[in-house]
């Protein structure tokens, strides 16, 4: 156990201490009315060795702050070494970073793993980031009085402001918009994806229900791994994940809100899936579904006027043809049929100019933005 002014930090060993290192952003964020809580379950089972495919080829240790016999903080490492062996970085991750507003504990949570980033002969420490590209990833820097969503991470202020003065610099950001769903369709927006349409050959395909749309599963996450592949830290995801993230995500999906986008033989080359916000639902159930927590998630999946979007992706050969406009312009029809006043876009990396310049049509502000942070290792 190692100590930094009267701050032991102590590695996770058994049931209870992971269940303390789960429940302490709930307690931390107790009453913060843009804090948006997880599912407990869901993250006792992407922690669980047992359970995640991602521990194929992950190493993971976690560790919680103690100050006065109390828990003052937490913290994840995680060594991925698909990630290593295709981008070439000795690059050790951390996540699951939650800590009280003092500079002495979020400095004795990343001396633990930068310990045993030295240990494993890291060449750098970054995060927040998670065991794969669909897991939590970028610290809160700007809109710290906006609602989070399921899909994202919310923090304190003095977070990024101690990471700074621990000698954390910026590696990468992602920007998050608020887009206002109008009334109806430009005509102009409408004409563009029209003419999209018809010069590719694209037709939309859309699932009546879950069971229609679980056989497009397979095609959907080859997609993402074809499209997102170049993006930062992605290491493409195993078969075993795959049918990990179907039976997590499709049994509850609203097929209305799900576009897929077929081209003339058939085949998948782009989809956006989209949900309901849960943020508010989330907020009520604090982290569990039962006893009551489910009904509070689906009132929010029945009816909503706020919606995020989650996975938008366009295969590589149909990049640059417009097909991403012809996508969203589809999804806003679905929104404005179901009612969604709003929606936010959740993290794209600031990179992203090309879905960033299609906000331009409609009144998009970007109101947050994350980071990933990056230190070197001596």
């Amino acid at each position: 156990m190692d100590k930094l002014n009267d701050i032991s930090v102590r590695e996770v060993s058994g049931s209870k201490d992971m269940d303390a290192f789960i429940a302490f952003p709930y307690r931390l964020y107790s009453g913060n009315k843009f804090y948006v809580p997880k599912l407990r379950f869901d993250e006792k089972n992407t922690l669980n060795r047992k359970r995640n495919p991602a521990f194929e080829y992950c190493e993971a240790r976690y560790w919680l702050a103690i100050k006065n016999k109390s828990v003052v903080g937490r913290i994840a490492a995680i060594v991925n070494h698909s990630y290593i062996s295709k981008w070439g970085k000795q690059y050790m991750r951390f996540g699951w970073i939650d800590f009280e507003e003092d500079l002495n504990i979020a400095a004795a949570l990343l001396q633990v793993v930068e310990q045993w980033a030295k240990e494993k002969k890291m060449e750098a420490v970054h995060g927040p980031m998670g065991f794969t590209d669909l897991d939590f990833e970028g610290m809160l820097v700007e809109g710290f009085d906006q609602l989070g969503t399921l899909a994202t991470i919310y923090n304190y202020p003095y977070y990024p402001e101690f990471m700074h003065q621990l000698g954390y610099g910026k590696e990468i950001d992602w920007l998050e918009y608020k887009i206002e769903v109008p009334e109806a369709l430009p005509e102009r927006i409408e004409k563009i994806a029209g003419a999209i349409r018809e010069r590719l050959g694209l037709q939309v395909v859309r699932a009546r229900n879950a069971k229609q749309l679980l056989p497009y599963a397979p095609q959907i996450f080859k997609l993402i791994n074809e499209a997102y592949s170049h993006l930062h830290g992605v290491v493409e995801l195993s078969g075993k994940q795959i049918d990990y993230y179907t039976k997590q995500y499709f049994s509850f999906i609203r097929t209305d809100f799900v576009t897929l986008v077929a081209d003339k033989k058939g085949e998948l080359a782009a989809f956006g899936i989209t949900m309901p916000s849960l943020s508010h639902a989330l907020q009520k159930c604090k982290g569990s579904l039962l006893p009551f927590g489910f009904v509070h998630l689906l009132k929010s999946l029945r009816k909503n006027t706020l919606a995020d979007l989650y996975l938008v992706a366009v295969r590589n050969d149909m990049q640059s043809k417009g097909v991403n406009a012809m996508l969203i312009t589809e999804v806003a029809k679905a929104y404005i049929k179901a009612g969604v006043r709003f929606a936010e876009s959740n993290p794209e990396l600031e990179t992203n100019t090309q879905i960033q310049s299609f906000w331009k049509h409609f009144n998009a502000v970007n109101h947050k933005r994350r980071r990933c942070f990056i230190k070197p290792i001596a």
